[in-house]
Parts: structure tokens; C-alpha cells; sequence
């Protein structure tokens, strides 16, 4: 491995929490014991994923297992966050190797998180797939941006994936204790067909909706760089 080498995209972080969270995991990497290594805490945030797809799917028994999932995303969080930061401490950087691994695994990682949430009675399936796919859009313009641009950005809005793990457990927590919120219902009639929409599904449409606006507005600003970038003849 050469330790000399750098990373190739600079990596712009401007999330509300950005700041708290940078000196939380130089504190945590600076006690992981000598036995942790990046690779184990890839492994550990993909354990994360699958806790919190067990969690939504298990809610359908009962509401109380969506702890399970505001658990999952904690361990998600330490082995995801975490991984890059031990290696800078411990200088056992391997760009290219570490940015495929990362950035493979978060897609496995939110295809778990997806699947789990859609199989369970919170959401219509169809929903988060359209979530998902979504959630796609933003991280296959992340990666045109690294490679083209030499920016690897982490945020869109002051809002980052740790972020969106700290809103999922709040509204795990809040779904937990709501009567009113997993008591609610709206039909709707579309196409002949009734459709019944959970208060779950009405924050997923809104979530849908921001990240939405994020990738328009991302790929509008995108297109005027790339053209100032790359003018026309």
C-alpha cells in the first residue's frame, strides 16, 4: 500500500451535524482496539443495514421492534462513519480500494434498509423502491461529480446520511408512541383501484419530494459548472 498517495476528490462535507460528528469519530477511532480495521467496520455498518431491515420488517408483529431498527441505525452509523476516519488515524489509507468497497457497500447497505422497510405494513412497496431508485439518482451523480469534477460531495442541504439515520430513528420513535399517527389512514381512488395510505407512507411521499428537489436543483447547478467547465465551441 502506498501511504503517499491521496485521495483523488476532495470531500465536501457542510452537514448541520458535520462538525459534532468529525470529533465524535477521531475520539472513537483514537480508542478502537488494535484488532478493528476499516474492513471489519464496513462489515459491521452492513450489520447495521440488516438489523434495520429485520427491525421494519419485524414491526409488522409488533410497533416495538422499530427500536431494533433506531439500534440498527446506530451501528450503522459507528461502522460506516467510522471506517474512513480509523484509517486516516492509522495513516492505512487505500483510495481506490476504499472508495469501491464504501461506496458498493452503502448501496447494499440502503438496498436492505429499502427492501426491509417496503416488506413490512409501514409503507407501500412501491414507495420504497421509488425511494430507492431515487436514492440512486443522487449517488451515481455523486460518483460522475468525483470523477469528473474532483468533488466528492457528502450533503445536499445541510443534510447528510447522518442526518437522515438521526430523522428515521425520530420518527421511528415518535411512529412507537403515536396512536394517532399508526391509527391514520387516507384512501384514495387511482385508476379504479383504491389505494390506502399509512401516515408512514404520507412522510415518504415527502421524503420522496426533497430528495427529488435535491437532484433537480443538484443536476441544474451541475449543468452550469460542466458548461462553464467545458464551454461550447
Amino acid at each position: 500500500m502506498n501511504k503517499e498517495k491521496k485521495e483523488a476528490s476532495t470531500r465536501i462535507q457542510t452537514s448541520i451535524l458535520n462538525g459534532v460528528e468529525k470529533k465524535a469519530l477521531i475520539y472513537l477511532a483514537n480508542r478502537q482496539p488494535q484488532w478493528m480495521t476499516s474492513n471489519i467496520l464496513t462489515v459491521i455498518g452492513m450489520m447495521g443495514a440488516i438489523i434495520i431491515s429485520l427491525g421494519y420488517i419485524l414491526s409488522q408483529i409488533n410497533l416495538n421492534y422499530l427500536w431494533v431498527s433506531s439500534l440498527g441505525f446506530v451501528i450503522n452509523w459507528y461502522g460506516d462513519s467510522l471506517d474512513g476516519t480509523l484509517a486516516r488515524i492509522r495513516n492505512r489509507q487505500r483510495p481506490v480500494f476504499g472508495y469501491y468497497l464504501d461506496h458498493t457497500m452503502d448501496i447494499v447497505n440502503e438496498f436492505f434498509i429499502f427492501i426491509g422497510l417496503g416488506v413490512s405494513t409501514l409503507i407501500h412497496f412501491e414507495l420504497s423502491m421509488l425511494l430507492f431508485i431515487v436514492y440512486l439518482m443522487l449517488t451515481v451523480n455523486v460518483s460522475i461529480n468525483a470523477h469528473l469534477k474532483k468533488e466528492f460531495k457528502l450533503t445536499y442541504a445541510k443534510l447528510g446520511p447522518t442526518e437522515f439515520r438521526v430523522v428515521a430513528i425520530l420518527v421511528n420513535t415518535i411512529y412507537i408512541y403515536s396512536h394517532a399517527l399508526h391509527s391514520f389512514t387516507l384512501p384514495l381512488s387511482y385508476g379504479g383501484k383504491e389505494i390506502i395510505l399509512s401516515s408512514f407512507d404520507l412522510m415518504g411521499i415527502a421524503v420522496l419530494f426533497i430528495l427529488l428537489t435535491m437532484y433537480v436543483v443538484t443536476i441544474i447547478n451541475d449543468i452550469k459548472d460542466y458548461n462553464k467547465i467545458d464551454p461550447p465551441c
